[in-house]
């Protein structure tokens, strides 16, 4: 008699080689994005996405199951040294890898970039490295086949692929009514913090936003000079400095009157110090960045908004003048929304760009711009122009101060009623905000001090925030369609050193309650400065004896009839004035 071989058992469905599959593709992003959140960096966001996209790689390995280890191990590799770069960046820097860092390292030239590269050696890194292979490797001699039965490995990739691909694209185009592009680049915003994207994504729109930025400079180089300049100063050695704020809205400041002690240090300097001078009734144009530096760095206004595109900004005007001219700046580098405020940057002759962060929303503290100023106080061209561009208060509040700077915390009674548990966090965390937003300013304003300057330090906010002050108490951030005053109030301080006030004498004191408009700055900045030019208007400068008050508009000004006068908008009782 001859045996009969037993047939051969169907491979089946394992839920634990499943398991183990996803979470060696999800181990090359989900590393740094636990780190992120753990090290409390940035919110989870991150981390969902990385988990979502890192999906993807499971297709090729339903789809051909018995060549699970070969597929993961040649994928694995791309995503090793992808995901081990953004996690050495993160180690070193404390930021998350983004289209931002290669728009510094590829702008720097060969000695600032080898300084980033060299940093990546160090024993800490080493060790890193070590650990994180050695996991990598681990999840690899863990995995198995996942089999699914004809046809279904075909749907089920089809429907991951569609579920985190197709669907979305098409979900924007029909309720969006996007197009491709715009709802393709959306998918890749949310694709990125997987590997390998974040370089691949990064690059694309590191590339795509070059090519926007490189053609508005060109348009800004062949702008004619300003006619008929004059400097009517003189030839003294001089350094001015223009401090932009974001999101700080000045009803929340001591220094103006708010009942919690915000500005202790802007207080102290105001008392002490009869240079500082406290403008009390400015506004801006519009409550976003881009939009209002469009007009305050440059000749637009309300009822001008293109003329940013046709007439030089304040950083060509001041070149022209003979200054050697700086930016620096905490704010994101390069973002599509961010492109304008990188155009303005490069119209000076030195950037130092601090936030390389992906994403707003992440830790970032505005003391980076300390070290970058005294270094550029210390530079010896005579005429100096420096523009630093802050965080400040910018949302989300928590991520812009240290812990330590807890002040606020817990505290209820002395907010406005009705407030829920999340809007009580929020007050508290913009108030700590604020408090750590002051010590920045504070500290600009006396490591300027400090260098015996001949010249003044201008500070303003792009525009405020609503913070749950305006009855029934339950906005906050900004909104143009739906405007409350505490999008518009800012603070406009200035300091004058001795050496300027006396080749400059100014009796500031009864200017301070003048009802003015940031979109108008570029005119009290060549006030202040001394360039007069034709085109030059003194009485839309805050500080000229020519001053004549105008309507403060606010609104969109590209949509017809949605201007309206700042002044008509009704109060809302703050705290302090319950």
């Amino acid at each position: 008699m001859h045996a009969t071989p037993h047939s051969q058992a169907k491979p089946t469905f394992s839920w634990k080689a499943l398991g183990w599959v996803l979470l060696y593709f999800w181990y090359f992003s989900t590393v740094l994005q636990i780190a992120i959140c753990v090290t409390g960096y940035s919110g989870t966001n991150g981390l969902r996405d990385s988990l979502l996209y890192s999906s993807l790689w499971l297709i090729p390995v339903f789809l051909f199951p018995k060549y699970t280890r070969i597929i993961a191990a040649a994928i694995g590799v791309v995503l090793w040294a992808a995901s081990l770069a953004a996690l050495s960046y993160f180690v070193i820097y404390g930021q998350e890898f983004s289209q931002s860092v290669l728009f510094v390292m590829l702008e720097s030239n060969a000695n600032e970039a080898s300084e980033y590269i060299g940093q990546y050696f160090s024993l800490k890194l080493v060790l890193c490295t070590v650990i994180y292979t050695l996991g990598a490797l681990f999840l690899w001699t863990r995995l198995r086949p996942v089999y699914i039965r004809r046809p279904w490995h075909g749907l089920v990739s089809l429907a991951i692929l569609f579920g985190l691909v197709i669907n979305p694209i098409a979900v924007k185009m029909v309720t969006k009514n996007q197009g491709v592009v715009p709802a393709a680049t959306t998918l890749m915003g949310r694709m990125e913090p997987a590997a390998p994207w974040q370089f691949v994504i990064g690059y694309f729109q590191y590339r795509s936003q070059l090519n926007s930025l490189n053609a508005l400079l060109s348009k800004n180089s062949q702008l004619p000079p300003l006619r008929n300049m004059k400097d009517l100063s003189g030839d003294a050695p001089r350094t001015l400095v223009l401090v932009i704020g974001e999101s700080t809205q000045r009803g929340h400041m001591s220094l103006y009157g708010y009942h919690r002690e915000t500005t202790p240090e802007l207080d102290a300097i105001h008392k002490n110090d009869p240079r500082l001078t406290v403008f009390n009734n400015v506004v801006t144009s519009r409550p976003y960045t881009i939009e209002i530096l469009q007009q305050a760095l440059t000749f637009a206004d309300e009822q001008n908004p293109d003329l940013y595109l046709t007439q030089p900004s304040l950083m060509n005007m001041m070149k022209q003048a003979g200054y050697k001219t700086f930016w620096i700046t905490n704010q994101q580098t390069m973002t599509k929304r961010n492109t304008m405020l990188t155009v303005f940057s490069k119209q000076t002759d030195e950037q130092f760009y601090m936030n390389q962060q992906r994403t707003q929303s992440a830790r970032e503290y505005d003391t980076n711009v300390l070290d970058p100023f005294k270094k550029v106080l210390a530079d010896p061209a005579p005429k100096k122009f420096i523009i630093v561009h802050l965080l400040g208060t910018h949302i989300r509040y928590e991520f812009r101060y240290p812990e330590s700077w807890n002040k606020f915390d817990n505290k209820t009674d002395d907010i406005p009623g009705g407030l829920n548990a999340d809007q009580i966090v929020d007050y508290n965390t913009y108030d700590n905000a604020n408090r750590y937003n002051d010590h920045v300013v504070a500290s600009l304003i006396n490591d300027y001090k400090a260098t015996d300057p001949n010249g003044f330090l201008l500070y303003f906010s792009d525009h405020g925030e609503e913070v749950y002050d305006t009855p029934p108490h339950q906005t906050q951030g900004r909104n143009e369609g739906a405007p409350t005053r505490h999008m518009y109030t800012v603070p406009f301080i200035l300091w004058t050193s001795d050496k300027w006030q006396q080749a400059h004498p100014r009796d500031l004191a009864a200017d301070v309650n003048r009802k003015y408009s940031s979109s108008q700055l570029i005119h009290t900045w060549s006030d202040l400065s001394g360039l007069r030019y034709d085109g030059y208007d003194p009485t839309r400068s805050v500080v000229s004896p020519q001053f004549i008050e105008a309507t403060r508009w606010i609104g969109n000004p590209y949509k017809k009839g949605s201007l309206i006068d700042y002044d008509s908008l009704p109060y809302g009782d703050q705290v302090a004035n319950q």
